[in-house]
C-alpha cells in the first residue's frame, strides 16, 4: 500500500492547502450567497468555473506544461462532471427544497460517505475504531452547530425529495473524490493543476449547458449586476476555485481521501463563525459546543498515521 507520509508532499504545501479548503471553501458559502442576489445558479457555476478553468489552463501552459492529452482531458472529464457539476447543481436544486442550515448538515457527511467508499483503505481506516469515531463526532459536531433550528414539525415541512437529490449530490462529491485519487494516470499526478483546469472546465460546460436550458442566458442582464456580486463572483474564481479547488485536488494525491475530506466537517465551522464576524449573528452555546466536537473529530481523523 503506497504510504501515507507527509514525505511525499512539501510539508509546508500541505499546511497551505488544508487551510486553503478549511477555510477558504468554508468562506464560499458567503460569497455564494451575495453572488446569488444578482446571479442565477447555473449562469454563476458556468461564469465561476469557466474562468477559472481558461486561466489555470493558460497559467499551465505559459510554464511549458503539456496542457492537451488523451488521458488528461478524458480522466479530467469525469471528474469535473461527477465530483463538481453534479455535486453543486445538485446542492442548489436541494435549495429549493430545504434551507441552509439542513444543508450544511446533510452536506457534512460527504466525510463520512468517503470513509465508506474508499474500499482501498478499509483495512486502514476501520481498523483503528478512532477513524470511525472522529468521523462520527465530526457529523455530531455539524448537527449540534444547527440543533437549535431542528424540531419535528420543522423538519416534516421538508420534500423528501430535495434530502434525497442532497443526498445523492454527497455520493457523487465522494466517488469523485475517490475516482480523482485512485483513477488518475500518471499524466494527471504530474500535471495536477492541469487536470483541475480541465475538470473546471467540462463542469462550466454542464452548467452553460443547464444555463441555457433553463433561460438563464436569455433572462441574464450583466448590467444590473452590482458590483458587491461581481467582486463575490470575483472571489469565488481566484480564492474559491483557482487556489482551493486545484489544492484539494493535489491533497488527494498526497494525503489520504479520509482525511481531506474532513473539509466538509469545518466548512460550517468557518461559515459560523463569517456570520460571526460579517453577519453580527448571536453564537449560542449550542453552537460553540459544535465547532469544539468538529475539531476533535477532525483531529481524530487527522491524526498522524504511519505508513502501511
Amino acid at each position: 500500500m503506497e504510504s501515507l507520509n507527509c514525505s511525499k508532499g512539501n510539508t509546508v504545501g500541505i499546511v497551505v492547502a488544508y487551510f486553503l479548503i478549511y477555510v477558504v471553501w468554508g468562506s464560499t458559502y458567503f460569497f455564494i450567497g451575495v453572488a446569488l442576489k444578482d446571479f442565477s445558479p447555473f449562469l454563476l457555476g458556468a461564469l465561476r468555473f469557466t474562468a477559472a478553468g481558461i486561466i489555470l489552463l493558460g497559467i499551465c501552459y505559459l510554464r511549458g506544461e503539456q496542457i492537451i492529452k488523451k488521458s488528461l482531458v478524458k480522466r479530467s472529464a469525469v471528474s469535473g462532471i461527477v465530483l463538481l457539476f453534479v455535486d453543486m447543481a445538485v446542492v442548489m436544486l436541494a435549495q429549493r427544497y430545504l434551507t441552509s442550515s439542513l444543508v450544511a448538515i446533510i452536506a457534512s457527511s460527504t466525510a463520512l460517505w468517503i470513509l465508506l467508499l474508499d474500499v482501498p483503505m478499509w483495512r486502514t481506516n476501520f481498523r483503528n475504531p478512532l477513524t470511525i469515531m472522529g468521523g462520527l463526532i465530526g457529523f455530531g459536531g455539524v448537527v449540534m452547530l444547527y440543533a437549535e433550528q431542528l424540531n419535528v414539525r420543522w423538519l416534516h415541512s421538508y420534500s423528501e425529495r430535495g434530502i434525497l437529490l442532497l443526498i445523492f449530490g454527497c455520493i457523487s462529491w465522494a466517488l469523485g473524490t475517490l475516482y480523482a485519487k485512485y483513477r488518475s494516470s500518471r499524466e494527471e499526478k504530474v500535471n495536477a493543476f492541469a487536470g483541475s483546469a480541465w475538470q473546471m472546465l467540462f463542469a462550466s460546460g454542464m452548467f452553460w449547458l443547464c444555463a441555457v436550458i433553463n433561460g438563464d442566458v436569455r433572462e441574464a442582464d450583466l448590467r444590473e449586476v452590482s458590483v458587491t456580486s461581481w467582486l463575490s463572483l470575483l472571489y469565488l474564481v481566484s480564492f474559491g476555485s483557482l487556489l482551493a479547488y486545484s489544492a484539494y485536488v493535489w491533497l488527494l494525491k498526497v494525503r489520504p481521501a479520509a482525511e481531506v475530506g474532513t473539509h466538509a466537517y469545518v466548512n460550517p465551522f468557518i461559515a459560523v463563525l463569517l456570520g460571526v464576524f460579517l453577519g453580527n449573528e448571536q453564537v449560542t452555546f449550542i453552537q460553540v459546543s459544535g465547532l469544539l466536537v468538529i475539531l476533535l473529530g477532525v483531529m481524530l481523523i487527522s491524526r498522524k498515521r504511519k505508513a502501511q
